[in-house]
């Protein structure tokens, strides 16, 4: 595919420069004023990527993925500079996230898309141990209709055909007209060393529907205790701990962490994004919680061997992770 073979090029080009011991994550801070908002390059001088995933109508059916490309700054397809939006704090420069509404075809006929704008590193040795926060201000632009938003720390594993291993959100669907701040975090472990990690934001919409979200103020670096960040995701309200055992079979057992109570939904899908098996939908209390999953779908039917990711929502967002099943 094009996809896979375009990623896999641009990381060997990277780590053909770098060499592998010198991989490792790195701060990174913008807030757009110095980016030149009439160069259609703005974005991709800066190092920003845009991505596309398709859905049917229903959301759920994964249809296809686009990309990675450089991220535009000329038109209607993903993201833009936009001027004049922020506050005191803002400054005159923000990015605007947004729908690919060059996607034609797809819109067309009420297709579902994910559109992704995001900055890649890789993770280093160095890394494992620390935890990386991500900060930025947003506020709503032109939401409308069915479209939803999202802020993301995403880590994918180029050794297992890029398979999603983390999935940190923040709901930006119900972010309000006035800037606000947010934080997302996620703590390196050694299972992650070599992988792809990815900060951004996501747009789902489809016939045309205004997704527009603006952003400024994007700081990425270590986490300090004295910021009085949790070392938690901020956005998600949860901590979703790693399957045990991982590989499995026939069972096995999953862990995590509520901040608060409310609304909680833990669910599995295959990598067509298919959901397979609902294991936790309904109120819980604030604290620790376990599921256990027998590798059985909501069908009756068991599950082939394979990967699969499970993915804990809560009100205010939702983390995920993946789990290998062994026959």
């Amino acid at each position: 595919m094009r996809n896979r073979a375009t990623r896999i090029f641009a990381t060997a080009v990277l780590i053909c420069l770098l060499p592998a011991a010198g991989l490792a994550l790195t701060p990174y801070s913008q807030d757009f004023e110095s980016l030149n908002q009439s160069n259609p390059y703005a974005l991709t001088n800066d190092n920003w990527l845009v991505y596309g995933n398709v859905f049917e109508p229903d959301g759920v059916t994964y249809i296809r993925g686009y990309g990675p490309y450089p991220a535009p700054n000329d038109g209607f397809g993903f993201c833009q500079i936009a001027l004049d939006e922020g506050g005191v704090e803002q400054g005159s420069k923000q990015l605007t996230s947004f729908s690919d509404y060059n996607n034609f075809n797809d819109h067309d006929i009420g297709n579902i898309i994910e559109s992704n704008v995001y900055q890649e590193q890789i993770i280093g040795a160095e890394n494992v141990g620390e935890t990386w926060a991500f900060y930025f201000d947003a506020k709503r632009g032109n939401l409308e209709g069915g479209s939803t938003a999202a802020a993301f720390i995403k880590t994918l594993d180029p050794g297992a055909g890029y398979a999603l291993t983390n999935l940190i959100t923040a709901d930006m669907t119900t972010t309000p007209i006035e800037w606000n701040y947010f934080a997302l975090a996620i703590e390196i472990d050694a299972s992650l060393e070599g992988q792809l990690l990815q900060i951004g934001f996501l747009n789902m919409a489809t016939n045309f529907e205004g997704s527009g979200v603006f952003y400024d103020n994007i700081d990425f670096h270590v986490y300090d205790p004295t910021s009085g960040v949790p070392s938690s995701p901020v956005g998600s309200g949860a901590t979703l701990r790693q399957n045990y055992p991982n590989p499995f079979n026939p069972a096995t057992r999953i862990e995590f962490v509520l901040d608060r109570p409310g609304n909680v939904e833990l669910f599995l899908f295959d990598l067509a994004g298919r959901r397979i098996a609902t294991l936790q939908q309904g109120e819980l209390g604030a604290g620790e919680h376990a599921v256990t999953w027998n590798g059985m779908t909501d069908k009756g039917s068991a599950a082939p061997a394979g990967q699969y990711r499970y993915v804990l929502r809560t009100a205010t967002g939702q983390v995920a992770r993946s789990m290998v099943l062994l026959k």
